[in-house]
């Protein structure tokens, strides 16, 4: 019974430009959608992604799928700019969106959001990877809820990121098209921040950028960090462009989770100490020091999410979590470029 309901979801991808929509797509999948068809305006980006999905169909435009009545949900990892306009047209023809982060690059393009949101009730659903695409993070939530470290008081993330140059396409180093480090990284560390400490509220106590090393793209911030207070703790992110060559993976994503009892580090995609793989969870409670391989967690994402769409629920992640988190990095990354002036 449990399979043949997750079959009736169908879904869509519109804009290919990061890597993550792989990871989107194969969420739906693995919970049983139906991958229907496919839009994306660039050749190059096409034929790999064809070659990965071949059981969807190329759409001639995006319309042809935003009109389509049979599709439930679009995915989208465009470029970070036009991901809201279009999520934005996707609900005003009736279906969820599921995008990658950031959602948004201007606070207008999420006032406006929360706007249709509201008038058509359809979900918008920002796919925060680090939390929903880590089993370390998922265990993390599951000890934080079962009260192992008692009431969290903070988090720390650390969001360090290979730049890779030769791979990077223009909009990367346009300020305007990607929204400034705070706003795209440091969105996953907004989110962690609030489902760790239970903040429906939170407010930016300070923020700062820069581009440290990079002259030769004057756009491209390659630091940030900010500080957030909330009302069920604070938090502290820092996120970067600068994971160095010698490392094994992209990036040494870390998240500490402070609590009145112990605390919790997730090492979610290396261990420098050795050990192989990713997804690794330490846990220091007033008893011992755990250790915990997070690798074969099961991922509730998209699973969640399908019955969401079919129930109008909110399971995987509340509407206003999913807009606060966002918020909160906007206006981190517009508290530090304001005083930078």
């Amino acid at each position: 019974m449990h399979t043949i309901v997750m079959s009736m979801i169908n879904f869509a991808v519109i804009g290919i430009n990061h890597g993550h929509i792989n990871g989107q797509v194969n969420a739906l999948l693995n919970a049983g959608a139906h991958f229907v068809s496919w839009y994306a305006s660039e050749p190059e980006l096409c034929a790999p992604f064809a070659a990965a999905f071949p059981q969807a169909q190329l759409a001639r435009n995006a319309d042809e799928i935003l009109n389509d009545p049979s599709i439930h949900m679009i995915v989208t990892a465009a470029i970070p700019c036009e991901r809201a306009p279009l999520g934005i047209r996707a609900m005003q023809h009736g279906k969820d969106v599921m995008s990658d982060k950031p959602g948004f690059t201007t606070l207008a393009q999420l006032e406006e959001a929360r706007r249709v949101q509201r008038e058509t009730g359809r979900i918008y659903s920002i796919c925060y990877s680090e939390r929903f695409e880590n089993g370390a993070t998922i265990r993390a939530g599951e000890r934080v809820a079962r009260g192992d470290i008692g009431r969290v008081i903070q988090t720390i993330g650390l969001g360090p990121h290979r730049l890779n140059l030769p791979s990077r396409a223009p909009w990367f180093f346009e300020r305007a098209r990607y929204g400034g480090i705070l706003c795209d990284i440091c969105s996953h560390q907004a989110d962690q921040f609030l489902y760790f400490t239970g903040s429906t509220s939170a407010e930016v106590v300070s923020a700062q950028v820069a581009n440290m090393n990079h002259p030769q793209y004057p756009e491209l911030q390659d630091f940030g960090d900010v500080v957030w207070r909330g009302n069920g703790g604070t938090g502290y992110a820092r996120v970067d462009w600068f994971t160095p060559d010698g490392l094994p993976t992209w990036g040494d994503g870390r998240l500490t989770i402070l609590g009145t009892e112990g605390y919790i580090e997730c090492r979610k995609y290396v261990d420098i100490a050795g050990r192989p793989g990713g997804a690794h969870l330490f846990i220091v409670t007033q008893k011992e020091v755990q250790y915990e391989d997070c690798s074969q967690v099961s991922l509730p994402y998209g699973r969640m999410l399908i019955n969401d769409v079919l129930n109008r629920t909110e399971t995987a992640m509340s509407q206003a979590h999913c807009f606060l988190a966002a918020e909160l990095a906007l206006k981190a990354q517009s508290r530090a470029e304001e005083s930078r002036m």
